[in-house]
C-alpha cells in the first residue's frame, strides 16, 4: 500500500478527533462540563476568562482542541476537492466528515446552552449523550472512510445481495445501540458513584434507583451479546472471503473485542475511575473504526468476487 500525503493528512486528521472525544469524555468523567458556565462559544461571558477555576481550563481546552479539529477537516475537504476527481468516493467521504464534524460542534453547543452538564441527571440529558454518541460514530466513520480510500482500498462499487450486507448491518446496529448504552452507563459512573462493587450492584437493583441507573444494568448484557456476535459473524466472513485485507482487519476487529470486553469488566470491578473510563472509550471508538473499516473492505471484496 503506497500512503500519499493527502491519506497520511487523513489519518492524522482521525487520530486528533479521536484524541479530542477522548478529552471530551474526560470533561464529562471530571465533571468540568460547566466550566464555561451556560455560555457557548464565549467561556463565561469572555473569550479568554481571567483567574480561571481548573474546571473551567478543562472545558475550555476541550472548546479549544474542537475548534482545531474543525479547521483540520476543512483542510481535509478541501484537499480531498483538489485532489480527487468529482464522484469519487474520498470526496463523499470528506463532505460527510465536515457536515457531521458541524453537527457534533452544535450537540456540544445544545448540552451546554441547554445545562446537560455537570451533575444534571435529566433524562433529557441521556436522549442528547445518546445522540451525541452516535453522531461521534458516524464522524469517525466518515473520517476513516476517507483514510481509507485515500490509501489505495478499493471502496463497494454496486449494492451486493445475500447474507454479508445484513450480517454486516447487524453488526452496525449492535455497535450503535453498545455504544449508546456505555454513554449512558458512563453518565451513571459519574453521577451515582458507588463506594464498593458490593454497594453499586445494590444500587442499580433497589427499588427506588434512578432511571439512569436502571439503564446502567443494561449495559453489560448487551457488550456481552454483541461482542460475542460480533466475533463469530467476523470469523465466518474471514472463513468465507480469505481476502488479505479481510483476514487483517477481521483478525485486528476480533481482538480489539476481546481485549474491549476485558476491559469492561476490569472498568465495573474497578468502580469506573476516571482513567479506566478514558481507556474503555478508546477501545470503543477502535472497534467501531475496524468494524467500519471491515465492513466496507469485505463489501468491496464480496462484491468482486460476484462480478468475477
Amino acid at each position: 500500500m503506497i500512503i500519499s500525503r493527502f491519506a497520511r493528512y487523513a489519518w492524522t486528521v482521525l487520530g486528533y478527533n479521536i484524541a479530542v472525544i477522548i478529552w471530551g469524555a474526560y470533561v464529562r468523567a471530571s465533571g468540568s462540563g460547566a466550566g464555561c458556565g451556560s455560555h457557548w462559544p464565549l467561556c463565561n461571558g469572555t473569550v479568554i476568562p481571567r483567574s480561571p477555576r481548573l474546571e473551567t481550563i478543562i472545558e475550555l481546552t476541550h472548546r479549544l482542541t474542537s475548534g482545531v479539529a474543525l479547521i483540520l477537516v476543512i483542510g481535509l475537504l478541501v484537499w480531498a476537492f483538489r485532489a480527487y476527481p468529482r464522484k469519487s468516493p474520498v470526496r463523499y467521504a470528506a463532505i460527510a466528515s465536515m457536515v457531521l464534524i458541524v453537527t457534533e460542534a452544535l450537540i456540544g453547543a445544545g448540552l451546554v446552552l441547554l445545562e446537560y452538564v455537570a451533575l444534571n441527571a435529566s433524562i433529557a440529558r441521556a436522549f442528547w449523550i445518546s445522540g451525541h454518541l452516535i453522531n461521534t460514530f458516524l464522524l469517525l466513520a466518515a473520517l476513516a472512510l476517507t483514510a481509507w480510500w485515500a490509501s489505495g482500498i478499493e471502496p463497494p462499487h454496486a449494492p451486493e445481495k445475500g447474507a454479508i450486507p445484513w450480517a454486516l448491518g447487524l453488526g452496525l446496529v449492535g455497535l450503535i445501540v453498545l455504544g449508546v448504552s456505555g454513554a449512558i452507563a458512563a453518565l451513571g459512573d459519574t453521577l451515582f458513584p458507588a463506594g464498593s462493587l458490593a454497594a453499586g450492584i445494590r444500587q442499580d437493583f433497589s427499588s427506588t434507583a434512578h432511571v439512569l441507573l436502571r439503564l446502567r444494568v443494561l449495559h453489560p448484557f448487551i457488550a456481552a451479546v454483541v461482542g460475542f456476535s460480533l466475533i463469530w459473524m467476523t470469523w465466518l466472513v474471514r472463513e468465507r472471503l480469505k481476502s488479505q485485507w479481510v483476514r487483517r482487519l477481521s483478525a485486528l476487529l476480533m481482538a480489539i473485542v476481546v481485549v474491549q470486553l476485558a476491559a469492561g469488566v476490569t472498568n465495573i470491578l474497578l468502580l469506573a475511575p476516571i482513567w479506566m473510563q478514558l481507556v474503555h472509550l478508546l477501545l470503543s471508538d477502535l472497534v467501531w473504526i475496524s468494524f467500519i473499516l471491515f465492513g466496507a473492505t469485505t463489501l468491496a471484496e464480496s462484491g468482486s468476487m460476484l462480478g468475477k
